[in-house]
């Protein structure tokens, strides 16, 4: 070969090695980055040309799918009691893409997902189409349903969990939404998603406010304060009394810290001052212990950390950054600790399970379309934010509040029930109706199968009134109770 053939050559191979170089790049390297870009319409295409696969709850389907007249779309998700389940589910929109576990799963739900390969090559040689796996949940029907209909007009939240798991077993948030009027492209549906913006909808129904809401936890943060306590060794005997004057000044402030009404603080219990709901107790004892230890303490429960269920929830806050008086106010609550519904519902779920918090998660297994199980999720130990022996006195502590101390609304017969009620300052100097929390777990044949926590927003109910005892530790019975009739009826 002469020279300028074999120049010729070499420069054509040069050329066909860089295309195989460049459509390998884009095959393999880029495939995920174009596949999932904005402007890759055959994407949702693809998403909606045959049935998304299902989101279970006991076995039965909580979603579905509809066939439309659409021209690129064939089918639609729907929605079984949509804006009950809606803080679980998320949505799967035609025009506004999806969120939660319909968006985390999307490749189970579809089919595409590369642990469904064999599925999917079976389905092209047997000519059939290809078909969605499910996700199943761990969540509680009778236990989702006594939360949101105890929520009702109300706006708030519950979560609960399987203390022994770290299962969620309902996840309620209202004011709601039905998924199934945005799941469309259709006029309509951009109506209804138009509607459902904060700018026109001021109680923002679209925020799951159990994961992605944090409130100041109020006087259920006590029970944390009171676990430090007994972990560092402060007082060993919770019926002993306590160095704790009252009236007791913040420190570095000539400003006493005030209890709520004529209640018998001085020197109480530790038992006594969680009943009676003791400030000076505890802003005492929060001052005692330090910042530092109830830091501690507080991101031993799960605080200061980001929490996927696999849904993420927002991080709940102890600050780092905080003075005497600040970090003697977050001890009752009511400073700048800031805390989700799922994160209060850690803090009983923890207590209730001897001291072991487990880690909370919402999905217990991806199911291929012929049934198989793909992935199970086994239960994980997340802390442990107090010992067997602590955590035996604080429950000592918390029932005792249900029995004959603010939470006696939680009662429930011939079964053990502990709690601890909140009422957290909302506006400016208190000007707003406070947030009413209550927590709570309830006691089985087997140890604890419920942890509850129940926060109700501003409500219309004159300010003396609203206590976590008479707006949300209702709501917890009803939730506890569903909890534990699925129990007895395994």
């Amino acid at each position: 070969m002469n020279k300028p053939l074999r120049r010729i050559a070499i420069f054509c191979g040069l050329l066909v090695l860089a295309l195989l170089v460049r459509d390998n790049w884009l095959q393999y390297v880029r495939a995920d980055e174009l596949k999932n870009r904005d402007g890759n319409h055959r994407v949702l295409i693809a998403r909606y040309s045959q049935p998304r696969g299902n989101i279970i709850v006991d076995g039965q389907p909580i979603t579905g799918s509809a066939e439309t007249n659409g021209i690129d779309f064939k089918y639609k998700r729907t929605y079984k009691d949509g804006p009950m389940w809606a803080p679980v589910t998320g949505y799967a929109s035609q025009a506004y893409d999806a969120n939660q576990i319909e968006k985390i799963e999307d490749g189970i739900l579809t089919g595409n997902d590369d642990r469904l390969f064999f599925n999917r090559t079976i389905d092209m040689i047997t000519g059939k189409k290809q078909k969605g796996g499910d996700v199943i949940t761990t969540l509680n029907r009778k236990a989702q349903e006594a939360a949101f209909k105890g929520l009702g007009d109300k706006k708030g939240a519950v979560a609960a969990l399987d203390p022994r798991t770290g299962k969620i077993l309902a996840l309620a948030s209202t004011p709601s939404y039905d998924p199934s009027k945005i799941a469309g492209a259709t006029s309509k549906d951009k109506e209804a998603w138009i509607g459902l913006q904060p700018k026109k909808a001021k109680d923002d129904p679209m925020l799951n406010r159990a994961l992605r809401q944090t409130y100041p936890p109020g006087s259920t943060f006590k029970v944390v304060t009171a676990a430090a306590a007994l972990e560092n060794g402060k007082y060993a005997d919770i019926d002993g009394p306590t160095n704790s004057p009252d009236p007791w000044k913040l420190p570095l402030s000539t400003q006493p810290l005030p209890n709520e009404g004529d209640i018998p603080c001085k020197n109480a219990s530790l038992r006594q001052a969680l009943r009676y709901s003791c400030n000076t107790v505890f802003g005492k004892l929060g001052d005692d212990l330090g910042k530092e230890e109830m830091r501690k303490e507080a991101e031993k429960f799960g605080f200061n950390e980001t929490i996927d269920t696999p849904v993420r929830a927002y991080s709940s806050v102890y600050p780092e950054d905080m003075d005497r008086p600040g970090n003697a106010m977050s001890a009752i609550g009511q400073f700048d600790n800031r805390a989700t519904p799922l994160q209060m519902a850690m803090v009983a779920a923890a207590v209730a399970n001897d001291g072991k918090l487990m880690k909370p998660y919402m999905v217990d297994s991806l199911r291929a379309p012929n049934l198989n199980t793909i992935e199970q999720t086994d239960p994980e130990q997340m802390s442990q934010p107090l010992s067997s022996e602590n955590a035996q006195k604080l429950q000592s502590m918390m029932e005792t509040v249900v029995k004959e101390g603010t939470g006696t609304s939680a009662q429930i017969p011939d079964v053990t029930v502990g709690g601890k009620t909140g009422t957290a300052q909302h506006g400016v100097a208190n000007s707003k109706n406070p947030y009413a929390w209550f927590i709570s777990y309830a006691k089985g044949d087997d140890g604890s199968p419920v942890a509850v926590a129940v926060v109700i927003e501003g409500s219309n109910t004159l300010r003396g009134d609203i206590a976590g005892g008479r707006l949300a530790a209702p709501i917890a019975k009803g939730v506890m109770q569903a909890v534990l009739e699925t129990e007895r009826d395994k």
